[in-house]
């Protein structure tokens, strides 16, 4: 199983009475959802399971990859590492899976992958972590496949 961690990309910030959730993204964050959206398009495989947040700026990262998606209201703002694991059904899953959320759970589930231990890792606006695993189902076989950043996409 593959597992790819895409953080959104660069939202505004909350104005006032407007939750956390209806947080868009900025001009830049467009550009930057488009750019690892196009560059995630041609990596991933055509069976990958999306899953993405109920946050609108999650909403509008993902839009920009132009695959059909599913919204995970256990992948909002606050989830728990285990939540998204458990979303992507980790180890489990017979196929990549595609998570697009938010900080600081995504660095939370990326230093869990790869040293078992609860840190507090940063995982850049609009860039994605891609693990895999070289045994099925063995978390001692997971490896860091790639990480790449919106910026270092070439238009």
């Amino acid at each position: 199983m593959d597992l790819i961690l895409w953080r959104h990309a660069e939202a505004e910030d909350a104005g006032p009475g407007m939750s956390d959730l209806e947080r868009a993204l900025t001009v830049k964050g467009q550009k930057q959802a488009r750019r690892m959206g196009q560059w995630l398009d041609s990596q991933l495989p055509d069976s990958c399971r999306i899953l993405a947040s109920p946050a609108v700026r999650t909403l509008q990262t993902v839009e920009a990859l132009g695959r059909k998606y599913k919204m995970h209201t256990d992948l909002a703002p606050g989830a728990d590492p285990s939540d998204i694991l458990k979303a992507a059904n980790w180890p489990g899953n017979k196929d990549s899976v595609l998570v697009v959320g938010h900080q600081p759970t995504l660095g939370q589930v990326a230093a869990l992958l790869l040293t078992g231990d609860d840190f507090e890792w940063d995982i850049r606006k609009a860039s994605a972590w891609w693990f895999a695993q070289r045994d099925p189902g063995n978390p001692a076989s997971v490896y860091l496949k790639a990480v790449m950043a919106a910026d270092l996409v070439v238009k």
